[in-house]
C-alpha cells in the first residue's frame, strides 16, 4: 500500500485516515449498543421487536444522513456537512441519556428510539462524506482503499465490544457512562478533518448537474430507495399517532395511507427531477443486493452478540463479538491482495463472500461450545467482511458519472434495510420462533410469560414473543451462579443452569431454540446474494468482464456517457 503514490493530491493519507475515524466513531457506538441491549431489555421490560426497533434506528437515520449529505455533498461542500455531523451527535447524546428507569416503557422506547435514530444521522452524514472522497482520492484502487476505509467499521465494533466487556461485563459500569464514550472518536475525527482541503468527484469537476448525475439513478433505482422510505415513514406516522391517542388498528392504517402515499409523492419529484429517465438496470439490481447487504451484515450484526450470549454466556458473546470484528479489520486490508494475487473481480469476491456467510451463519446456528463458537464465527466474518465497501466500489467504478450521489442512496439503502428489514425481522424472528416453542413445550408457561405487546413485522402474522423482563431474570440468576461458582471453584460456570426453577429452565431453553431458528432463517439472505452475484457474474463475462469507467469529457447537460478504462 503506497498512499502517497496512490492518491490524488499531497494530504490523501490525512483525509484517508480522517475519514477511517469518523466511521470507527458510528463502529464504537454501535459496538457499545449491541452490548447493551440486554440491559435495555431487563430495565425497560421491551419485546425483541422493540430491541430490534431501537436497534434499527441506528441504521434508519443513517440512511437519511447519507442519502441527504450525498445530494448536497457536491454542492455545500465536505466542511459543513462534517460540522453538522458534530451537532446531530452532540444531541443524540442528550436525547438518549433522557432515557430512565423511572419512566413508562413507551416513553423510555421513544427517547432511546430518537436519540439512536439521531445518532445515525450523523454517522450517514460524515459517510456521505467519506465514501466519495476516497473514491475520488484513489480512482485507480478503488475496492481496496474503500475496504479500508471500512475496517474501521469493524475496528470501532471491536472497541465498542472491549467497552462493553471490560466496563460493562467487569467493572459493572452503567449504560450511558459506557455509550458517552463514543464522543472520544468523533472529536478525534473532527480535529483530523479540520483545515484540511479536500478535492471534488469527477463529476462534479466535470460540470455535471444534479439531474445529470441522478439520472442514471432514475426511476428503477428511486423504486428501491422511495419503497423502504415508505415502510419508515409508515413507522413514524404510526408512532405519531398513538402519541395523540389514536386507537391502534386506525393508527396503523391511516399510518399506512401517509407512509406509501409519502414514499410515491417523493418518487414523482425524482421522475420530473430526472425528466422520467428510467434509469440504469444494473443500479437498480445493485441497490436491491445492497439491500440484503445491509440486513444481513448489519441487522446481524445488532444482534449476534445478544445471541450468540444467549446460547453461551453473555460474556463470551462480547468476546465472540470482539473476535468476529477483528478478523473483519484485519481482513479488509487484504482487498489489494485478493484482487490482484488472487485474480478475483469485485464481482468474484462478493460470490464466495456470500457462500461463506450462507455457511457460517448455518455454522453459528448450531454452537454448543466457545471453541466450536470461534471456528464458525470466523466463517461468518470472512464471508460478511468485503461486503460492503467492495460494493460501494463496483458502484463508483461502473457509474463515475453520478458523483456522490448513487454512492450515497446506495448506502442509505443499505443501512435502511438493516433498520427496517434486518434488525427489527431478526427481532421479530427471535420472538416469533421463541414464543412458539416455549407455546410447544408448555403452554402454561407461554401464558405466564408471553409478552404483552405483539410483535409485528412486514405481513407476517403478529406473535407474542418471551417477556424481556422474563428474560432479563433469567440471565441475571444465571450470572450470579456462574459468578458464585467461579469464586467459590465449586465447578464449571457453564452448570449454572442447576441454579433456574423448573418453569425458567423451559423459558430459557425455549429462547436457545429462537435463537438458532433466528440464524438459519437469516441464512437465506445470503444465498439469496450469491445467485445474483452469478447472474452479475456472468454478465459481466458476456460484455467482455468486469472494467472500471470513466467520464469521457466535461459534461454540462449530461449528454454524453462514460467510456471504458
Amino acid at each position: 500500500m503506497n498512499i502517497k503514490n496512490d492518491g490524488i493530491v499531497p494530504n490523501a493519507g490525512r483525509l484517508l485516515w480522517a475519514g477511517f475515524m469518523a466511521i470507527l466513531a458510528a463502529g464504537v457506538g454501535f459496538g457499545i449498543r449491541g452490548g447493551i441491549l440486554a440491559n435495555w431489555g431487563a430495565e425497560f421490560g421491551f419485546t425483541g421487536a422493540q430491541l430490534g426497533a431501537i436497534n434499527g434506528a441506528g441504521f434508519t437515520g443513517f440512511c437519511f444522513g447519507i442519502i441527504i449529505g450525498g445530494v448536497i455533498v457536491d454542492k455545500i461542500g465536505y466542511g459543513k456537512l462534517i460540522i453538522a455531523a458534530f451537532g446531530f451527535h452532540a444531541l443524540s447524546a442528550f436525547v438518549t441519556f433522557a432515557a430512565s428507569s423511572g419512566q413508562s416503557v413507551e416513553t423510555a422506547y421513544r427517547f432511546l428510539y430518537w436519540g439512536t435514530f439521531i445518532f445515525a444521522v450523523a454517522n450517514g452524514t460524515l459517510e456521505a462524506v467519506a465514501n466519495p472522497l476516497v473514491a475520488t482520492l484513489f480512482p485507480k484502487n478503488r475496492t481496496h482503499y474503500l475496504n479500508i476505509l471500512h475496517a474501521s467499521w469493524p475496528a470501532g465494533l471491536v472497541l465498542g465490544g472491549v467497552i462493553g466487556w471490560v466496563l460493562g461485563g467487569q467493572m459493572d459500569w452503567n449504560w450511558k457512562s459506557q455509550l458517552a464514550l463514543f464522543l472520544v472518536p468523533t472529536a478525534i475525527y473532527g480535529l483530523m478533518f479540520l483545515g484540511q482541503k479536500m478535492p471534488r468527484s469527477e463529476a462534479s469537476e466535470k460540470g455535471l448537474k444534479f439531474s445529470a448525475m441522478y439520472k442514471d439513478v432514475g426511476i428503477l433505482g428511486s423504486i428501491v430507495a422511495c419503497g423502504l422510505l415508505a415502510l419508515f415513514f409508515t413507522g413514524v406516522f404510526g408512532q405519531i399517532l398513538a402519541a395523540f391517542g389514536m386507537d391502534a388498528a386506525t393508527a396503523a392504517n391511516t399510518s399506512k395511507y401517509l407512509g406509501w402515499g409519502l414514499g410515491f409523492a417523493l418518487l414523482v419529484v425524482v421522475s420530473v427531477v430526472t425528466k422520467f429517465s428510467f434509469g440504469a438496470v444494473l443500479i437498480f439490481v445493485l441497490f436491491i443486493t445492497h439491500a440484503l447487504v445491509g440486513a444481513v451484515e448489519l441487522g446481524t450484526d445488532g444482534w449476534i452478540q445478544n445471541i450468540t450470549g444467549n446460547i453461551l454466556t453473555p460474556e463470551q458473546g462480547k468476546i465472540l463479538f470482539v473476535f468476529t470484528s477483528f478478523l473483519m479489520f484485519s481482513l479488509r486490508f487484504c482487498a489489494d491482495f485478493i484482487e490482484k494475487k488472487l485474480k478475483l473481480s469485485p464481482i468474484g469476491i462478493l460470490l464466495v463472500c456470500s457462500i461463506l456467510a450462507v455457511v457460517g451463519l448455518n455454522m453459528v446456528s448450531g454452537i454448543a461450545t466457545f471453541t466450536g463458537a470461534l471456528v464458525a464465527l470466523a466463517v461468518y466474518a470472512l464471508g460478511k467482511t468485503f461486503f460492503w465497501p467492495t460494493m460501494l466500489a463496483v458502484i463508483s467504478d461502473r457509474f463515475p458519472q453520478t458523483g456522490a450521489v448513487a454512492m450515497s442512496i446506495m448506502g442509505g439503502i443499505g443501512m435502511m434495510s438493516a433498520g427496517l428489514l434486518g434488525s427489527a425481522g431478526l427481532g421479530y424472528a427471535k420472538d416469533r420462533f421463541s414464543g412458539a416453542e416455549l407455546e410447544a413445550k408448555d403452554p402454561a408457561i407461554y401464558e405466564t410469560a408471553k409478552a404483552a405487546s405483539p410483535s409485528s413485522f412486514l405481513f407476517f402474522d403478529e406473535v407474542n414473543g418471551i417477556d424481556g423482563k422474563k428474560i432479563g431474570e433469567i440471565q441475571a440468576a444465571l450470572e450470579a451462579e456462574r459468578k458464585r461458582l467461579a469464586e467459590s471453584g465449586e465447578g464449571d460456570p457453564m452448570a449454572a443452569l442447576a441454579a433456574l426453577t423448573p418453569e425458567q429452565k423451559v423459558i430459557h431453553e425455549a429462547g436457545i431454540t429462537g435463537d438458532r431458528k433466528t440464524l438459519k432463517a437469516d441464512a437465506w439472505i445470503p444465498a439469496t446474494m450469491a445467485v445474483i452475484y452469478l447472474l452479475l457474474l456472468i454478465y459481466f463475462k458476456a460484455i467482455g468482464g468486469y472494467k472500471p469507467v470513466h467520464i469521457a469529457a466535461e459534461l454540462t447537460g449530461g449528454t454524453e456517457g462514460p467510456m471504458e478504462a
